[in-house]
């Protein structure tokens, strides 16, 4: 079904590369530099590497490293000259690239932000992360939802990231909008390897969606990333798995969105992504479309708590040295406010 990894491309497949790129370390502008240029010579060796493939795509973190360094000095915005060289390494390659930026945000904490772009140097896909990874990380949770685009050979694809993907809400939201292929970047460590492995297939299997996921690789001195690229097929079968955490390695492989989009139309039993809208239409015409979901409605109510709520011990990023925050969502930084 890979079609050898991609050598083997056929007329509707989608020959995705996912690199496990070197974890950097980077602090100055200087760094920011050159690790955009490291991006960049990478974008080159994926086409030299395999000139059937569609896509390229950067894992999470592949450009700031993993400090949460939240220093203005180093974050990106869509005009800047990071963002410019990615979109002529695409142009120059002839291929589409998903690229990570820590985006300045004026009026708050920075954004974690991905970016698909195509090979003609449009940006197509503009996503900030909607869960960081607390209590770890300090990045502004995202406020624009999950876009969909129509992406390389007639795919349907969205972009997530990270520990997103913990979240079955956000794969289902991926599907229910239309993807065909969710990517999902990465900067995690060895200890979420398991969790990493089946949040992959089972985003996969329970939305009849291919996923195609990738980590950060190697160390910095202080973090050990794992790699991990992995691509999974709509009924859960990994097609491709970088077990061995090579830096720099691309796994790839060919999936089919037209076999997706078959799967979706003629499956009956497991056809979740349907049948989650339409329960049990064997007995009622059209099944149940009720929301029997309490989360679901007390969340869009504005009401979510849990049993345990009042014992939870971690509600804050104190514990791993952030200063307790006083903004609530949707606000500006004081700062911000008052120019």
């Amino acid at each position: 079904m890979s079609g050898l990894g991609g050598l083997n491309k056929a007329p509707n497949g989608v020959v995705l590369g996912m690199v496990q790129l070197q974890l950097p370390t980077v602090v100055s502008e200087v760094d920011l530099a050159n690790q955009t240029q490291v991006i960049v010579d990478m974008v080159a060796k994926a086409r030299r590497n395999m000139p059937s493939m569609d896509m390229v795509v950067f894992p999470e973190y592949a450009l700031h490293g993993l400090s949460m360094d939240t220093n203005p000095d180093i974050m990106c915005s869509l005009d800047g000259p990071e963002v410019a060289a990615f979109k002529q390494a695409c142009v120059d390659n002839d291929i589409w690239g998903c690229f990570s930026i820590m985006e300045l945000n004026p009026g708050g904490m920075p954004y974690n932000s991905g970016l698909i772009i195509d090979n003609t140097g449009e940006l197509k896909l503009y996503y900030r992360k909607m869960h960081p990874w607390v209590p770890v990380e300090p990045w502004e949770p995202g406020d624009q939802g999950i876009p969909v685009i129509d992406g390389p050979n007639g795919c349907r694809m969205a972009l997530i990231i990270c520990h997103d993907g913990m979240f079955p809400e956000m794969a289902r939201e991926c599907a229910y909008k239309g993807a065909e292929i969710m990517i999902r970047t990465a900067g995690y460590t060895a200890p979420i390897r398991d969790s990493w492995k089946f949040t992959n297939q089972s985003n996969a299997f329970c939305n009849l969606m291919v996923t195609a996921n990738v980590c950060m690789c190697g160390t910095d001195g202080t973090f050990d990333s794992m790699g991990e690229g992995m691509i999974v097929n709509f009924d859960g079968t990994i097609l491709a798995h970088g077990t061995n955490g090579r830096p720099n390695e691309i796994i790839t492989a060919e999936v089919r969105p037209d076999l997706v989009r078959e799967a979706r139309i003629n499956w009956s039993v497991e056809n979740n992504i349907y049948q989650f809208g339409h329960r049990g239409y064997v007995a009622v015409k059209g099944g149940a479309q009720d929301c029997p979901y309490t989360y679901m409605t007390d969340l869009a109510a504005g009401r979510y708590r849990l049993p345990w709520e009042d014992e939870v011990l971690h509600t804050d990023g104190t514990s791993c040295g952030f200063e307790e925050p006083v903004r609530v969502f949707g606000e500006k930084a004081l700062s911000d406010a008052a120019e």
